[in-house]
């Protein structure tokens, strides 16, 4: 009985470990997306517009500026440019929005209404820590400098 369990689950488990680059991709892809159409439903009123109820000013503190950390950062993490700084600062980004704005009023997230930034600040801490994954943008121009013998400048300490 525990042997026919045991096979099976030894074969999914080996199954996600081969293919653990490919799924890091669609979650950072997945997540990428959403941050993305949450920066383009503040910034352009669509996707149902935005949480605060109107589109913020240009370069109005904090919103305007969330907003397009929201689009521009998540755009860059989708497409897997620039992903560990990207997702660094996305994730940042909500940790502020979480400490700034939901947590003085209640503890936890599902008492102060913050539990998109907190699952998006880990979500990107996760993605800055784990790196893209497979089917990254960023990977195409890694692979032409290293093709064109451009290692770029390095930095040791000493």
């Amino acid at each position: 009985m525990n042997g026919g369990t045991t096979v099976g689950r030894g074969h999914s488990v080996e199954l996600l470990d081969r293919h653990k680059d490919h799924v890091l991709a669609l979650y950072r892809m997945v997540v990428g997306l959403l941050f993305a159409c949450h920066g383009a439903a503040t910034l352009f009123d669509v996707l149902g517009g935005p949480h605060g109820g109107h589109v913020p000013e240009v370069g109005q503190w904090p919103s305007w500026w969330a907003a397009l950390i929201q689009l521009v950062g998540g755009v860059l993490v989708m497409l897997g440019l620039g992903t560990r700084g990207a997702a660094l600062l996305c994730s940042g980004s909500m940790a502020y929005a979480y400490f700034v704005k939901h947590q003085p009023g209640a503890l936890f997230p599902i008492e102060n209404g913050g539990e998109a930034a907190a699952m998006f600040c880990w979500a990107f801490l996760l993605i800055a820590a784990l790196g893209p994954g497979a089917w990254a943008l960023g990977s195409l121009f890694d692979r032409a400098h290293r093709a064109a013998g451009d290692e770029g400048v390095r930095v040791t300490a000493v």
